[in-house]
C-alpha cells in the first residue's frame, strides 16, 4: 500500500530537488501534488487530502503553519531555514512530525519519511473495519504496568474533546516531550496521535451509532479541528467515511 504526499515549496531549486531526489516508490510513497505558495498548498491540501505533507513555513500568499492550521493532515514535516522557538512550539501542537532545517540533510528526510510509513502502517492494522456490535470500533490497548502511560491515557479520555496535543501531556505529567513521545511508543506499540485519534474515532462511531448528531457536531464534540478532518481520520481507520459508517447501520441501532 502507497500512502500520498504533497510537497508546498516556494524555492524552486529545493522543490525539484525534493521532487527527483526522494525514492518516493521505494518508500511506498506517492507524490500526488506541489506548490509554490500557501494559497495553492491549502487548495491542494482541501482536494486531495494527503496522508503527508512536506512544507515550508515562509511561503508566499500564507505561511506553512497557517495553512496547516487550516488544513489538518495526518502527518506534516516542516523544512525550514527560518528557526524560531514559537513557530516549533506551533508546529508541535498541530502535530508536526519533524522540523527540519535547511539545507535539509538528504539522510535525516529520508529517514523522517520511513517513520512515518511505519506509523501509517501501524495504524493500518489498529483497522477493525465498521461493526454494529459493542466492541470499541477500534481495538485500543487500555492499562500498563507503567504509571505514566496510564496518566497519559487517563489524560486523553478526560480531554480528548479538547484541542491537546503531546505538550499538554507533558506540563500535565512534568516529563519532557521526547521522553514521553517515545516511551509512550515503546510501551503502547503507536505514538500518542494515533492513540488519541483512535479513541477519537471510538466515541464518534458510538455516537454516529446512537445518536442523530451530525457529522459537523460530532466532528466538534469529539476534538476534531474541522468536519474534514474528521472524514479524513475516520475513513483512515474504517475504509469508509463516517456517513457510510452510520448509513450501513442496522435500522434499529440508527
Amino acid at each position: 500500500m502507497s500512502y500520498s504526499v504533497v510537497v508546498i515549496e516556494d524555492e524552486a531549486i529545493t522543490l525539484e530537488e525534493l521532487i527527483l531526489t526522494i525514492p518516493w516508490d521505494e518508500l511506498n510513497l506517492k507524490l500526488v501534488g506541489n506548490a509554490k505558495d500557501g494559497i495553492e498548498g491549502e487548495r491542494l491540501l482541501r482536494e486531495l487530502s494527503p496522508d503527508i505533507v512536506i512544507t515550508d513555513i515562509r511561503l508566499p500568499g500564507q505561511d506553512g503553519l497557517e495553512m496547516l492550521t487550516k488544513c489538518p493532515v495526518p502527518f506534516a514535516v516542516i523544512i525550514s531555514g527560518y528557526t524560531d522557538f514559537a513557530y516549533a512550539k506551533k508546529a508541535i501542537k498541530l502535530g508536526v512530525t519533524n522540523f527540519l532545517e535547511k539545507p535539509t540533510d538528504d539522510e535525516e528526510l529520508l529517514e523522517t519519511l520511513k517513520d512515518i510509513v511505519k506509523q501509517l502502517d501501524t495504524e493500518a492494522i489498529l483497522r477493525i473495519g465498521a461493526s454494529g456490535n459493542d466492541e470499541p470500533f477500534i481495538s485500543l490497548p487500555a492499562h500498563f504496568s507503567n504509571h505514566l502511560i496510564n496518566l497519559t491515557i487517563e489524560y486523553i479520555k478526560k480531554h480528548y474533546a479538547e484541542p491537546i496535543g503531546l505538550q499538554d501531556v507533558s506540563e500535565f505529567t512534568r516529563t519532557s516531550e521526547n521522553h514521553l513521545s517515545t516511551l509512550f511508543r515503546d510501551v503502547t506499540g503507536i505514538n500518542f496521535l494515533q492513540y488519541l485519534n483512535g479513541y477519537r474515532i471510538n466515541k464518534s462511531a458510538k455516537l454516529l451509532k446512537e445518536t442523530n448528531m451530525n457529522i459537523n457536531e460530532i466532528a466538534a464534540s469529539c476534538g476534531f479541528p474541522t468536519p474534514s478532518y474528521f472524514t479524513k481520520i475516520f475513513r483512515r481507520f474504517a475504509n469508509i467515511t463516517p456517513t457510510q459508517y452510520r448509513d450501513a447501520l442496522p435500522i434499529s441501532l440508527k
